[in-house]
């Protein structure tokens, strides 16, 4: 049976996704950096990450490297290296169980969930970043679900729109609202900028889901509009006690 934490230490948020590929980290990063804007201190977590490549100190994951630049200078103060922001970190870019199987590697989500509880001591708040969807496995008995019950944050979903984001945003929703943990909303993540009836199917999840999302963010070319969308995230995460 997996632990589950039953409250968060310090305000945060686990962004996790309707698939893999979906824009986490994009919108992760937007909310880190617009943050520190307004003055906080903020630690990151990519605890499970699958692809990496070499460097001098080490294997090391994209994802996981950009939440720390956008958090940089917080961490450091505090020797948050690389390897407590990102405990597990697999080369093949596969499914982290698999990745885990192979490399001979159990994820322990104990180990992770004290890490996690170290490092929110020395912030204002943590921006966690699950990997792939909400129910990617990371063992033949856990997934990322689980690790979000350990960790005891609210759940902010990233909608990535395009074809076939209805079912899977309001499967995955449906999931999160039964986890025992607490719902933090939606964003849209605008993947295709020429998506067929792209505002109409924000306006459908945002029927069915009950709910308007948080902001809907812009392509990645819109560093203007991702700047935006992220502060009006955090001021609704704000106003629902969420982050501080």
């Amino acid at each position: 049976m997996i632990e589950q934490k039953a409250d968060c230490p310090r305000p945060g948020i686990f962004v996790t996704g309707t698939d893999t590929e979906i824009g986490k980290t994009w919108v992760s990063t937007a909310i880190v950096e617009a943050l520190r804007l307004r003055g906080r201190r903020v630690g990151v977590m990519k605890p499970v990450a699958s692809g990496a490549t070499a460097s001098p100190s080490g294997w090391r994951n994209d994802d996981a490297l950009a939440l720390m630049t956008a958090a940089s200078g917080d961490a450091e103060r505090h020797g948050v290296g690389y390897a407590r922001v990102n405990p597990y970190c697999f080369v093949p870019p596969i499914s982290p169980h698999l990745a885990a199987a192979e490399a001979g590697v159990d994820i322990d989500l104990g180990r992770i969930g004290t890490e996690f509880t170290t490092q929110a001591g020395y912030f204002d708040c943590m921006v966690v970043e699950g990997a792939g969807g909400w129910r990617a496995p990371l063992s033949d008995r856990a997934s990322i679900a689980d690790l979000a019950r350990v960790l005891g944050l609210p759940v902010m979903l990233v909608v990535g729109m395009r074809l076939g984001c209805l079912n899977h945003a309001i499967l995955t929703t449906e999931a999160i609202r039964g986890s025992g943990l607490r719902w933090g909303g939606w964003v849209a993540n605008t993947l295709e900028p020429a998506m067929s009836r792209g505002d109409e199917n924000v306006a459908t999840l945002t029927r069915i889901l009950g709910e308007a999302p948080l902001a809907v963010f812009p392509p990645g070319s819109d560093s203007k509009g991702r700047r935006s969308a992220a502060e009006r995230t955090i001021d609704r995460l704000v106003a629902a006690k969420i982050l501080p």
